[in-house]
């Protein structure tokens, strides 16, 4: 492991609480003399394990893990199953602890505390919109004040948002969003009106939840902008869903400020499924905010809560050491690696667009290692199913796995694009990828397809 994930020293207390002394933060770039950069070959083979036939450009969605990184999971489950007590008196404990510290240095919090392991991104969601219902339930906020969300907030979010602060009595307001964008003005106009539309009436915003990169269509939101709003008007609470930051654009909690900040390490920073960190400003043990699943440590703060939930597997949990390895052998570490997969991909999206004669739906400032890239109109993406379909086709007739985005035209609006393409750029892509894209999109375009030829 990285000689910075090494040196954690700690004392037990007799309650079985941990204390932890880091002598500094994890080092993020790729200096070390332990291990020498990695090379192309290399990379080929860490990800040897993926299907050659497909052109995947959809790490959005699940991201990627690398073999090594595989294989030291494997480890940690098999040290697990070989002797289960002694993994669980002697390991898991400091184990998490030592995840936990990474990533405490990786987003530059104050405080270990302020880091919860969870399973992913939704599960954090849950956690803060559990903690909004019962302020609603015990008199804290009053029946109808407004929890804010984004109109392209992700879709078990908004489910979330149904099942907890739609039911304790709290109204749910969505910030419409234009797309395509071509500014952060446009954001930030199209939020102050929502936050004057919460205030109204008596009514207070007492939840504001802003994607840092939103899922689909993907830009990047200048959430520092928008929570220093929230805090100029009074918003009680900012949570940032952020489920792909992490390893993907810049995240620095003293900077953005907010009270909750979630991020998925399994989407952009090579962990296997399912890992993800919730950030909680407000760390002390008396706290009210509680992991879902109620376990033995329930009231003990939510990163020990998190960290035993029953018996399940935590091996997830414990490779963050051997993931900040990986992305130390690439030059620059994890923002070498970032730019050079925002590089790509802008220059990918800006080829696709000119051969099919489209356009991207953001300007390169608001694409992190995302980017939508418009289809030609022909392609006829009518609806949400339509653009299911395409990709589904896409992926069963040619071997390429990209997610669609049917964007609705407006009163007045007439041939305009209608269908979008989401693609990715990670480590392990190749030019060849796109290429491959570019050429299915073209050869349905010259055969006459259209989206309604596809059977439901």
């Amino acid at each position: 492991m990285a000689s910075t994930t090494n040196h954690i020293h700690e004392n037990t207390h007799h309650n079985g609480s941990t204390i932890s002394h880091i002598p500094k933060k994890p080092k993020l770039s790729s200096s070390s003399s332990s291990s020498s950069p990695i090379t192309p070959s290399e990379i080929d083979s860490e990800f040897d394990h993926h299907d050659p036939a497909v052109a995947r450009i959809n790490n959005g969605s699940f991201g990627c893990c690398p073999a090594s990184i595989i294989a030291e999971q494997q480890r940690w489950q098999l040290k697990y199953l070989r002797q289960p007590d002694s993994f669980y008196f002697n390991d898991l404990k400091t184990g998490i602890l030592r995840s936990r510290t990474i990533i405490k240095g990786l987003v530059n919090a104050d405080h270990v505390d302020q880091i919860s392991i969870v399973d992913n991104a939704t599960t954090a969601a849950a956690i803060v919109l559990q903690h909004t219902a019962w302020a609603f339930r015990e008199g804290r906020f009053q029946k109808g004040d407004v929890v804010l969300m984004l109109h392209y907030a992700y879709g078990a979010v908004k489910k979330s948002m149904e099942a907890y602060v739609t039911r304790a009595g709290g109204k749910v307001i969505e910030v419409p969003l234009p797309f395509p964008v071509n500014s952060n003005d446009e954001i930030i106009s199209e939020f102050r009106k929502a936050l004057e539309r919460g205030n109204s009436d008596g009514k207070r915003v007492r939840l504001a939840v802003i994607d840092h990169v939103t899922s689909m269509p993907c830009v990047i939101i200048p959430v520092k902008e928008l929570i220093k709003i929230c805090r100029d008007e009074g918003v009680e609470q900012v949570f940032v869903d952020a489920a792909h930051s992490i390893g993907c654009t810049d995240v620095d909690m003293k900077e953005i400020g907010a009270d909750f900040y979630t991020s998925n390490l399994h989407k952009w920073f090579f962990c296997p499924p399912s890992i993800a960190f919730l950030y909680s400003r407000s760390h002390s043990k008396g706290s009210d905010l509680h992991h879902p699943v109620v376990s033995h440590e329930y009231g003990n703060g939510l990163a020990v809560e998190s960290a035993w939930i029953g018996t399940r597997d935590y091996s997830s949990q414990l490779v963050v050491p051997a993931a900040l390895e990986f992305v130390n052998r690439f030059e620059g570490g994890i923002e070498g690696i970032k730019k050079r997969n925002h590089d790509a991909v802008v220059e990918m999206g800006n080829m696709l667009a000119e051969a099919w004669g489209t356009h991207l739906g953001s300007p390169p400032h608001m694409c992190a290692s995302m980017v939508m890239v418009g289809l030609p109109a022909c392609l006829g993406v009518a609806s949400d199913s339509d653009a299911l379909k395409l990709r589904t086709h896409l992926r069963d007739g040619f071997g390429v796995e990209v997610p669609m985005y049917f964007r609705p035209l407006r009163d007045g609006e007439v041939g305009l694009v209608t269908g979008y393409a989401r693609i990715s750029h990670q480590v392990y892509n190749k030019v060849d990828d796109y290429y491959k894209f570019r050429d299915a999109v073209n050869q349905l375009v010259q055969s006459g397809f259209t989206c309604a030829l596809l059977s439901d």
